[in-house]
């Protein structure tokens, strides 16, 4: 959800309803994110979250960088952009994050990519701030509860956007919420958040059933009126379907799950490497931005989870309640029925 989806308004709208909103953060200036951050308490007083990506140390030949700028000219060619833009950075500074998110006392940290430094984590426990990781596997959620986190994320293969793996390579980590989530209930002692391919009651309540103690939803609030999504995206994502997304690498050079699209398909067939993220995503970022401009979205990257069929334009608040309705209903005729058998 970073990038745009996860506005101010919507993160309030969600905590507001009862649930907990998040800032997907990652790409955020230290400035705008205490801009952001102080906009949110603004708009609710109830506790909401940042998430930030952990920097991992890539290392790319200049020869990759070089094919791969060539390669990218071809589109801003097609899009009438300039060729070989100059890149001042590829990502922002995690510590200086780190800091206003300390600074801002938020309620709730949560991260991906990895495990922070260890004087992060204790950190922000000092401070009262709830510290939640994500895994894709067993191992990964073993390591993270001995890292000191109060919860973790399980995110099944279904899930949009990008993979939290960070032991091993995601092809060998693709394993679904259903079978995730109960296993690393099963293998550690602190609560499990269930992610990927929820999108309404029905989920939550079989995610409660596997052992989770609570949900995270992405692609079920991607096309709310309160969402920063693109309104291309917005319509993609409503007119979706299950089968339409895979994960790719050819937009930031970390695995993510989003719709398909021309630029998917073509970069597929490039023969030469892609460098790692979060090099790739900088160079692609001016034609993500140019083709958003042009209402083009095969150019765009559309993250999605494979629930997206399920998705609404409904606003956030009426999204959660929804939610919340559909599994008080589907636990009171499952209490039923026990009853009924007894």
């Amino acid at each position: 959800m970073a990038g745009g989806p996860t506005t101010p308004e919507l993160v309030a709208a969600i905590s507001n309803a009862g649930g907990l909103g998040n800032l997907g953060a990652g790409y955020l200036t230290p400035e705008q994110l205490r801009s952001m951050i102080r906009e949110i308490k603004q708009l609710t007083d109830q506790p909401f979250g940042v998430n930030l990506f952990v920097p991992e140390q890539r290392i790319e030949s200049e020869e990759t960088i070089g094919q791969m700028a060539d390669h990218l000219n071809i589109y801003r060619v097609e899009l009438g952009i300039a060729q070989n833009p100059a890149i001042q950075k590829y990502s922002e500074s995690f510590e200086e994050q780190v800091q206003v998110l300390l600074d801002e006392e938020i309620p709730v940290f949560s991260f991906t990519f990895g495990i922070p430094p260890q004087d992060v984590i204790q950190t922000m426990k000092q401070r009262g701030t709830i510290v939640i990781g994500t895994a894709t596997t067993i191992e990964e959620a073993k390591q993270l509860e001995a890292a000191g986190v109060d919860a973790i994320v399980a995110q099944g293969s279904e899930a949009g956007g990008h993979r939290g793996t960070f032991l091993k390579s995601v092809s060998d980590t693709q394993i679904g919420t259903m079978a995730l989530v109960p296993q690393i209930v099963d293998h550690v002692t602190i609560p499990v958040i269930a992610s990927g391919g929820i999108m309404d009651g029905r989920g939550l309540v079989a995610s409660l059933a596997l052992g989770a103690a609570a949900v995270q939803m992405g692609t079920a609030f991607l096309a709310c009126p309160e969402s920063g999504a693109h309104t291309t995206y917005k319509q993609k994502i409503l007119s979706g379907n299950e089968d339409c997304t895979e994960i790719t690498r050819v937009y930031s050079g970390k695995a993510a799950r989003g719709i398909r699209t021309e630029f998917m398909n073509d970069m597929h067939r490039y023969p030469g490497n892609i460098p790692a993220y979060p090099i790739q995503n900088a160079m692609t970022r001016d034609i993500r931005q140019a083709a958003a401009k042009a209402n083009n979205p095969e150019y765009m990257s559309l993250w999605a989870g494979q629930g997206l069929r399920l998705a609404t334009d409904r606003s956030a608040a009426v999204t959660v309640k929804q939610t919340i309705d559909q599994a008080n209903v589907l636990v009171k005729l499952i209490f039923n029925l026990r009853r009924v058998g007894d």
